[in-house]
């Protein structure tokens, strides 16, 4: 049984164990085997052997069988095109033209959107003269692909080559009812003057640019070439008008500006060229730019070559402005040029333009720059134009503009006031300048309409101004002063004094500056006892500033009254005063940071008055201070004298000293 079993069981062959599994030093790649297949030409096989035909019969069975083969090609895959190609063409070459033409309708009805299929079948009936198989080959190819431009071109040649014109230009005809590509249109073009048809031509070229809007530039050219120049230039102006001021071309002028030199029309070119740098962007303009100077520098002068660059800097500011209207500072140079250069009415359109980009934000320092577009416009039309009615429309629709209630410039106010005095209409000032006080009193305004009315000799209204002004402001120590000082050269003394004596009793007017005008204004009046009356204000004043917190301001004080003083007081007077003046002493203070942190120290200097009796006890400990300051350098002193001494005595101090201290 163990045996039959085992004999039963079929032996398993032994595997052999691969010791080393290290790759080999030399690898072969499968390229590298196909390339040494190809180098012993492995699979190349002999050619088969050359068969010879030598009787019809022979033939017959050829071409049996090859058609056979040809059609079970076409039956195992009849899309193949090019299978249908190859049997249409077989048969071609034996003369077999009918089984030719029925194997091309055969594929046509498998594919006829195929373009390759249709040009063989057409060129196979071209070949063998079939003029009539032709024809009816492109017109069907025509009528079912009409945007397969390889047809129309090859079928309008056939036509010209039978020298069919007729049949030719019907079959362009045809095909410009398509509308078709540009290329088209000029083949039609030079098709009709190789036959010198000039007019037909001429009227392919207006039915083309009506219905595509282009070529212009050749159309005109072909104008020129034909000795046609009115027409050629009736054909850019047509351009021109046809494209509009939307659609410029710059290539369309530069080609205008050149037909024109062509002709020696030169001022016929500068016009050209200066139309088309106003309507063009600066961007798009660069060509004409570089024509146009290269067309000065030829033909211009000085002047010419001057209006080229100004056209070229006018575009670059136009672009500036257009990206950034509201950047004045831009419109005042593109401005500046204008003004230099060109007509009014353009440098008023360009005004108009700058004005009308009023700032977003009705705050003061974003119209800062502003309103100075309005001032120059102004002084524009006054000026250079010569025209006193527009300036003043300028100057009322400025003021009209600016919002008086939260801001207001009181120079535009003052300006237009004395435009009007130079009209001659000081009505119409008085009201401008006295609307600008009841809408919007500021200093300004009132001192430059007090100035107007001095300059005018009208003092009674100046006196009136002052009284409003100090209305206003009576905080104001200058125009107190200012008033007096007309008073004093009106010779009105009384007023003058009573003026200073309301200054010095306003609360919010204890100011030394006040004081001293008043003091050297009686120190002015020549009377016995002026002296007396200026100490007098002097006196006063110091009493009335002691409670001032403005220490330099009582410094200022008595600085004033001790040179008058020096020049007018006797040596007690000059000693009381002096005794009046502070002493400068250097304090620190703690400073304390935002946060409530502490800043560290800082060092200032103030003033200790004799006069305050709250500052005697520092006084004291200030002048003790000072005294035994005074007293150590006395005694350092007197130890030095006293040493020298014993140097001059003994000869030599330093020895005697060492051995009496040994």
């Amino acid at each position: 049984k163990m045996a039959s079993t085992a004999a039963g069981k079929q032996r398993i062959p032994k595997v052999a164990k691969v010791k080393n599994k290290a790759p080999a030093e030399v690898q072969i790649t499968a390229e590298q085997l196909l390339r040494e297949a190809k180098e012993r030409e492995l699979e190349l096989l002999p050619p088969p052997p050359k068969q010879k035909i030598t009787d019809e019969e022979e033939l017959n069975d050829y071409k049996l069988k090859k058609r056979k083969g040809f059609e079970d090609n076409i039956r195992k895959n009849r899309t193949v095109i090019s299978n249908w190609i190859k049997y249409a063409q077989w048969e071609e070459s034996l003369k077999e033209v009918q089984r030719a033409r029925s194997i091309y309708e055969r594929a046509l009805d498998v594919d006829h959107r195929n373009i390759a299929l249709w040009l063989k079948y057409a060129e196979m009936e071209m070949k063998n003269r079939q003029v009539n198989h032709a024809r009816n080959i492109w017109d069907r190819a025509i009528t079912i692909l009409p945007r397969v431009n390889q047809f129309w071109y090859k079928y309008s040649y056939m036509e010209e080559m039978l020298g069919n014109i007729a049949g030719c230009r019907q079959v362009f005809e045809r095909w410009t009812e398509w509308e078709p590509e540009e290329q088209a249109w000029h083949s039609y073009i030079n098709f009709e003057l190789r036959y010198k048809e000039v007019d037909k031509a001429r009227s392919i070229y207006e039915r083309y640019i009506l219905l595509m809007g282009s070529n212009w530039i050749k159309y005109a050219r072909f104008e020129e070439k034909h000795g046609y120049i009115a027409h050629g230039r009736k054909v850019f102006e047509r351009s021109v008008e046809f494209f509009g001021e939307e659609h410029v071309d710059e290539n369309l002028f530069v080609a205008f500006a050149r037909f024109e030199e062509k002709q020696k029309e030169f001022e016929r070119v500068r016009v050209i060229y200066k139309y088309a740098l106003d309507r063009i962007p600066k961007q798009q303009a660069q060509e004409l730019f570089k024509f146009y100077t290269v067309f000065e520098k030829k033909f211009g002068d000085r002047r010419g070559i001057e209006d080229v660059i100004v056209s070229k800097r006018r575009f670059q500011y136009e672009e500036e402005v257009k990206a950034s209207p509201h950047n004045y500072d831009a419109w005042f140079d593109y401005l500046r040029l204008v003004e230099s250069d060109a007509d009014p009415d353009t440098a008023r359109e360009v005004y108009e333009r700058a004005i009308a980009n009023i700032p977003p934000i009705q705050e003061k320092r974003h119209w800062r720059r502003y309103i100075y577009l309005w001032i120059n416009y102004a002084l524009y039309e006054e000026l250079e134009v010569k025209d006193p009615e527009r300036t003043r429309q300028v100057y009322l629709a400025c003021l009209d503009l600016i919002p008086h209630k939260k801001f207001t410039f009181a120079k535009m106010w003052l300006l237009y006031g004395q435009f009007e005095i130079r009209q001659k209409n000081l009505q119409a000032a008085r009201q401008g300048l006295g609307t600008a006080i009841g809408k919007c009193p500021k200093n300004k305004l009132f001192k430059g309409y007090i100035e107007l009315e001095l300059q005018l000799r009208e003092f009674d209204r100046c006196r009136k101004l002052y009284e409003k002004y100090l209305e206003f402001a009576s905080e104001n120590c200058t125009t107190w002063i200012k008033f007096s000082e007309l008073e004093t050269i009106l010779g009105d003394t009384e007023r003058a004094r009573a003026i200073f004596e309301l200054a010095i009793g306003q609360p919010r007017l204890d100011m030394p500056e006040v004081w001293i005008s008043y003091a050297q204004y009686e120190l002015s009046i020549d009377t016995s006892d002026r002296l007396q009356r200026c100490r007098g204000i002097f006196e006063e004043a110091n009493k009335g500033l002691r409670s001032c917190e403005e220490k330099e301001e009582r410094l200022m004080l008595l600085e004033s009254w001790k040179e008058f003083e020096q020049e007018f007081g006797s040596d007690t007077t000059r000693e009381r005063v002096k005794k009046l003046l502070p002493e400068k002493v250097k304090k620190r203070r703690k400073l304390t940071a935002e946060d409530g942190s502490d800043a560290g120290w800082e060092e200032y200097y103030d003033y200790i008055f004799p006069e305050d009796a709250a500052n005697q006890p520092n006084l004291k400990l200030l002048a003790m201070a000072k005294m035994w300051k005074r007293q150590q350098q006395e005694e350092e002193d007197d130890e030095e004298d006293d040493e020298e001494d014993e140097e001059e005595n003994n000869g030599e101090p330093s020895c005697l000293y060492m051995f009496t201290a040994t």
